[in-house]
């Protein structure tokens, strides 16, 4: 069993402040500090080039790859970090469209994250095959997978809402009638049980900056199912996918296994961050941490449910169909929750109408979610979401 009043001690928390927003930011590990200064000073500073070699950088993408493979059950030396997730997106794309190539129909839904309908509308307009790209509605995705499906493309866990899909029964109907599935993990990888061998999928991606703790601006994962690592081919023919990058030849090929979905130099720092933060990972159960975040999103709900008739539940009410997020609805969400969050309670607002507040057993527990149901519930009593300060839209929201 996982020892949460432990685990949140290994983080940096600000005093006083209930930190809802590790969905979108996960905090500070207390150990990353001096895991990176010594990647800084011991490594990059002492061993200079050589920590290629010597501090082992290169072999960092495939080492941090298992550790989160361990994660979301995936098989050893399927999983490879770097780049940002836009680019991984792009290339599990391109890898599974080319696997059926008489199919033109790419299936998502419209709570899919923006940015990744963006790179599936950019790779279509580039590739200039005749693609075509289906958004509808989550709950009617299965109504629309057919023998006309080329690629299912997902995210599992609804941005706003935190709506779940069932990644095992939408994997094994995309399948029978002969699609490929690419699953974006970002609210999902850290947050819940993952068993990508278990439910046969095909490709996934996912971000390490959230539940992963690895920092802003840190290194995005990709899995690729064995079944097809030795066939898809690189979008992205970056250097350090090449078989042989110090061979320096000017044609490409691909390198083997996942290496070949490698594209440019990897972010030391930033690596040296996400084990520091793996570290903690290494002692969690999965299971263990899906029970207690149900626990606190259940409590949370009843308590604002019961304390603000102002706000209407968005996320599903079953525990077992969402994530590990709670959203609310509400026309003034922005300012109310700038105001939360000048009382310390820090969740985030998705447009038009959504204030959304992330559960991490690793570091909030059931008296972090009491307090902040007093807050929100003095905010909304008060409605102090009316004081002007608190409508000057920010340029992160």
């Amino acid at each position: 069993m996982t020892n949460f009043a432990a685990t949140k001690d290994l983080f940096h928390l600000p005093e006083g402040m209930i930190y809802l927003d590790g969905n979108s930011l996960g905090p500070l590990p207390k150990a990353t500090e001096a895991r990176v200064a010594r990647t800084i000073t011991a490594e990059w500073g002492e061993k200079v080039i050589t920590g290629w070699n010597r501090a082992g950088w290169m072999a960092q993408p495939t080492a941090l790859g298992d550790r989160i493979g361990r994660l979301i059950r995936a098989e050893p030396g399927h999983v490879v970090l770097g780049d940002t997730l836009s680019i991984k997106v792009y290339q599990a794309l391109a890898a599974a469209i080319d696997l059926v190539p008489d199919r033109k129909v790419i299936l998502t839904d419209s709570g899919n994250f923006p940015s990744d309908i963006y790179m599936a509308e950019g790779l279509i307009k580039s590739l200039g095959r005749g693609h075509e790209l289906r958004v509808v509605a989550p709950e009617d995705v299965e109504n629309h997978i057919n023998d006309d499906l080329a690629v299912l493309m997902l995210t599992q866990v609804d941005y706003r809402t935190g709506r779940l899909h069932d990644m095992k029964a939408l994997t094994a109907q995309a399948q029978a009638v002969g699609a490929v599935t690419c699953w974006d993990l970002a609210h999902t990888a850290g947050a819940m049980a993952v068993d990508l061998q278990g439910c046969n999928a095909d490709f996934a991606v996912g971000c390490t900056y959230k539940y992963l703790n690895a920092g802003p601006g840190a290194p995005a994962f990709i899995y690729v199912s064995p079944r097809h690592i030795d066939n898809c081919q690189p979008a992205l023919s970056g250097w350090l996918g090449h078989a042989a990058p110090f061979a320096f030849d000017l044609d490409y090929r691909p390198g083997t296994g996942i290496e070949r979905m490698r594209v440019g130099t990897p972010s030391v720092l930033q690596m040296a961050a996400l084990d520091a933060s793996l570290d903690i990972w290494d002692t969690v159960d999965m299971d263990t941490l899906r029970a207690a975040s149900i626990a606190l999103t259940e409590q949370f709900i009843a308590g604002i449910e019961a304390a603000c008739p102002h706000l209407t539940l968005a996320s599903p009410r079953n525990p077992q169909q969402r994530g590990s997020q709670v959203s609310f609805a509400f026309a003034d969400g922005y300012a109310a929750m700038q105001a939360c969050i000048a009382r310390n309670v820090v969740g985030d607002f998705r447009a038009p109408n959504i204030m959304r507040f992330g559960f991490c057993p690793l570091f909030i527990d059931a008296g972090d979610v009491d307090v902040a149901i007093d807050v929100i519930a003095d905010v909304m009593g008060q409605r102090l979401w009316d004081d002007p300060t608190y409508k000057q839209v920010a340029r992160v929201t």
